[in-house]
């Protein structure tokens, strides 16, 4: 059994000192989203039990939810085989994980015929 800094000392982070998690709904097996965490936005997750990314855009920490109301409860955190991608089973709070209001950032599909098609009908724009 592993302790949650052994856990941590194991996960092999990108050449920016970052790694790839999958937020997943604990639930329905949904993937709602992908984000990006470093050291410090992973050690704030287990801190607070919220999901807490790392924004390759502004450069800072961003705990979902914050500004939106769609926070995610941490249920439970893995890491893959290769020890490089973190998957997080949360319990989805709010109108959905997505900034656009949709409850996945995974709704654009593309079909056997190549063609591309919208999985949910929602186009409602949320901050976050």
């Amino acid at each position: 059994m592993l302790t949650k800094q052994s856990f941590l000392r194991q996960i092999r982070w990108n050449d920016d000192n970052l790694v790839p998690a999958i937020i997943q709904d604990h639930k329905s097996a949904e993937v709602l989203m992908l984000a990006w965490m470093n050291q410090n936005s992973l050690e704030e997750s287990l801190r607070i039990g919220r999901t807490v990314f790392w924004s390759r855009s502004r450069q800072e920490l961003w705990a979902k939810g914050d500004t939106s109301g769609a926070v995610q409860y941490i249920k439970e955190i893995r890491l893959d085989c290769d020890d490089d991608c973190l998957l997080i089973k949360v319990e989805q709070m709010g109108k959905g994980a997505c900034h656009t209001g949709r409850p996945s950032c995974f709704y654009k599909l593309l079909d056997s015929n190549n063609l591309i098609k919208n999985n949910d009908s929602s186009k409602k724009e949320v901050a976050d």
